[in-house]
C-alpha cells in the first residue's frame, strides 16, 4: 500500500453515492455544500452542473470496445459482484461491531472517543478551538480547489467534495491519540498540523488526460503558492490504484490532495474501503487478511492504468 494512507472512513454515509453504479453510467453528483455561495460560488455551480452532465459520458468513453472484450469484462462490468463481495464481507463483521462506550461517568465537558480515547475537560476545550482553526484554512483552500477545477486544461473533476474535512470527532481522537505518543505537555494546535488529511481533495480524469493533468494541477497548485512535501504513485501496486500526494499551505496547514480516474475512484471508495480499514485491523487473522488482500488486488486488477504513470515520480520532502 505504500507510505500513503488512504483516507479515513468518510464522515457520513457513502451508500447514497456509490448505490446504483452497476455499469459505466455513473450517477449524477448530488449538489455541492460549499461556502461563499456569492457571485463565485454563483459561477462554480454553473460550471459545476455542466461537468456533472459530462462525467457519464466520460467515464463511457473510458471503458474502450477492446476492454469490454476482455476477459471476465471491464471493471465496470464486474462491479455488481465485487459490491456483493464487500456486502458479504460487512455482514461477516456485523457481529464484531464494537459497543459504544459508556460515558455515563465522564465529566461534563470531556470527550471520549468510540475507540475509547479521552481528552478532559480542559484538553477538549483545546482540541475544540484547535480544529476551529483547521475549519477557518479550508474555505480558501476550496476556492482555490474550485478555480483549479475551472482552469484546468485537461477536463478534471472534484470527487467528493462533501469529505473535504475530516469529522470533529475523529480530529479530537487524533488530539487525544497524540497526548498518549508525544505526552501530556504537547498541544492540540501542533498535533493536528502533522495530520495530513484533516483538509482532503481528490480531482478524477479520464484515461487519456490523467498524467498530463497531474503535472498540470501540480503546476497550478504551486502557482497559488502551495509546496508539495510528499506524492505517492500507486499505479503499479497490487491493492489500490492512484497517486496521492500532501501538500502544505504557507501558513502550515497540510492538506491531501488524490488523484484518480473514474474506475480508481469508484473502487477505492464504493468497493474496497471496507476491506482496506478491516485488513488495518491488527486483531484479524491472518488467512481473512490473505482473503481480504486478495480481494482489493482482483477489483485493482480490473482498473485500466493511464497511459505514461509511471512517469510520475514518487517524492518526499526531507523534514516532513
Amino acid at each position: 500500500m505504500g507510505s500513503l494512507d488512504l483516507p479515513d472512513q468518510p464522515d457520513s454515509p457513502r451508500s447514497a453515492e456509490c448505490s446504483g453504479v452497476h455499469g459505466a453510467d455513473r450517477p449524477t453528483p448530488k449538489p455541492r455544500e460549499m461556502p461563499d455561495p456569492d457571485e463565485r460560488g454563483r459561477v462554480y455551480e454553473a460550471m459545476r452542473a455542466h461537468v456533472a452532465e459530462t462525467r457519464a459520458a466520460e467515464t463511457r468513453a473510458d471503458v474502450s470496445a477492446e476492454t469490454r472484450d476482455e476477459p471476465g469484462g471491464s471493471y465496470w462490468d464486474k462491479v455488481p459482484g465485487f459490491l456483493d463481495q464487500a456486502a458479504g464481507y460487512l455482514k461477516r463483521w456485523s457481529a464484531e461491531r464494537r459497543a459504544k462506550p459508556d460515558r455515563s461517568d465522564d465529566p461534563a465537558g470531556s470527550f471520549r472517543s468510540d475507540g475509547g480515547f479521552c481528552l478532559t475537560p480542559e484538553r477538549h476545550a483545546e482540541a475544540v478551538a484547535a480544529i476551529d482553526r483547521v475549519r477557518k484554512a479550508e474555505p480558501g483552500l476550496s476556492a482555490d480547489m474550485q478555480a483549479v477545477e475551472r482552469e484546468n486544461r485537461h477536463g478534471g473533476w472534484l470527487e467528493g467534495l462533501e469529505f473535504r474535512l475530516k469529522g470533529g470527532d475523529r480530529l479530537k481522537e487524533k488530539v487525544a491519540e497524540g497526548l498518549t505518543t508525544t505526552g501530556p505537555d504537547a498541544r492540540p494546535e501542533e498535533i493536528l498540523q502533522q495530520v495530513p488529511d484533516a483538509i482532503r481533495y481528490t480531482f478524477s480524469f479520464r484515461l487519456e488526460s490523467y498524467t498530463g493533468a497531474y503535472f498540470d494541477i501540480k503546476e497550478r497548485l504551486e502557482n497559488l503558492g502551495y509546496e508539495m512535501y510528499q506524492s505517492k504513485n500507486s499505479w503499479s501496486a497490487a491493492e489500490y490504484k492512484g497517486v496521492n500526494t500532501r501538500w502544505v499551505t504557507q501558513e502550515g496547514q497540510r492538506f491531501e490532495v488524490q488523484f484518480h480516474t473514474a474506475e480508481s475512484f469508484h473502487a477505492k471508495q464504493c468497493v474496497t474501503h471496507d476491506a482496506y480499514e478491516r485488513i488495518r485491523n491488527p486483531l484479524i487473522s491472518a488467512e481473512e487478511r490473505r482473503e481480504l488482500e486478495a480481494f482489493q488486488c482482483e477489483v485493482s486488477s480490473r482498473i485500466q492504468v493511464p497511459e505514461d504513470a509511471d512517469s510520475i515520480p514518487d517524492f518526499k520532502k526531507e523534514g516532513f
